[in-house]
């Protein structure tokens, strides 16, 4: 990994900024969160302590993945997230927290806010790591932003704990392959060489790798002060659905077949799956958030943050085609990341 950040070496060894490294994980062991902490570890000597908050639950269920991060200086606390003494226990020392919950636990941010404000933390990074959810006005009406425009809501009315919004666009580890639940929701499968495109095929979607995204949080992080109390907005790469599927075709040197789903198709199965409370409806939203052009962002934070070596359209399509070939999931454990990265 190489991340080169602005400003260089003089942000390092301002005294100021020296004080934002001592750094506060949740949700470490999830889907996104294993990638943040491998950033992390990875860029440990730029910061002083690190540590997660996990549950009990966790602790035992992931006992290889906790220990590789004691191995790696990690230190980890535990309690539930509605405990506000636990936590208030482990922000003891902290001026940063980045949290990584998932959907379930974007709600119980709100407190632990407000906690961490009264224990002096200076910067919380709430979890948004998703399609910018006040990208267009009809934004604040889609189903799945409510809970992180909750969040952003009641950190306006913090008075001293700073912020940063972390945007990342869909995660091209999930795009590219299998869509068991509804393959009607666009997938590429490797072994059926077939592909089913979302929209007309042509309309371009910002990607972010899962990796990517430990490396803009870690580069955050580094230059505190440019990323105060702002949005930023970060990918890996753009492309069409009809490129990709020419990338796969590519690889594996064969042609697919392919159909589509239109996003008036998109939006038929979208109400389809709201109107029986099922789990996949966010999904839907989301995939037809992204074909309707909703990752275009106006800018990329470069400047913020400094060039940061991220993943491309063709090693995204090559790591899949690996994992389709080898019957892997998409999340390998933690600590087979810790061993093999």
């Amino acid at each position: 990994m190489t991340v080169q950040l602005l400003p260089p070496v003089a942000m390092l060894h301002n005294p100021v900024h020296q004080q934002s490294r001592n750094i506060l994980i949740l949700g470490a062991t999830g889907v996104i969160g294993t990638y943040i902490i491998r950033a992390i570890v990875d860029a440990k000597e730029q910061f002083g302590r690190i540590c997660i908050y996990t549950s009990n639950r966790t602790l035992m269920e992931k006992m290889a993945d906790i220990a590789a991060l004691e191995d790696w200086g990690v230190e980890i606390f535990t309690g539930r997230l509605e405990s506000e003494r636990s936590f208030k226990r482990a922000c003891e020392g902290i001026d940063t927290i980045v949290s990584c919950v998932g959907r379930g636990g974007i709600e119980k941010q709100i407190p632990l806010i407000t906690w961490a404000e009264q224990v002096g933390v200076r910067r919380f990074f709430p979890s948004e790591y998703g399609t910018d959810i006040e990208y267009w006005p009809e934004s604040a009406q889609e189903p799945p932003h409510q809970l992180k425009l909750k969040v952003r809501a009641h950190m306006k009315t913090m008075k001293r704990l700073e912020h940063t919004y972390l945007v990342t666009g869909p995660y091209s580890d999930l795009y590219f392959g299998m869509m068991k639940a509804r393959p009607e929701l666009g997938e590429f499968d490797v072994k059926e060489k077939k592909a089913i495109l979302l929209g007309d095929g042509d309309g371009p979607v910002s990607f972010t790798a899962m990796a990517d995204v430990g490396k803009f949080v870690v580069a955050a992080l580094i230059n505190s002060a440019a990323s105060r109390n702002t949005t930023l907005i970060v990918h890996s790469f753009t492309a069409t659905p009809h490129e990709i599927l020419a990338e796969y075709e590519k690889q594996t040197g064969a042609k697919w077949e392919k159909s589509y789903t239109s996003a008036e198709r998109l939006r038929d199965i979208e109400k389809e799956e709201y109107q029986i409370y099922s789990a996949l409806a966010t999904v839907v939203t989301l995939r037809r958030i992204w074909t309707e052009g909703g990752t275009l962002y106006k800018f990329y934070d470069e400047g913020i943050l400094g060039q940061i070596e991220s993943e491309t359209l063709k090693s995204q399509v090559a790591a899949n085609i690996l994992k389709q070939n080898d019957g892997e999931g998409h999340f390998p454990s933690l600590m087979r990341k810790l061993s093999l990265q």
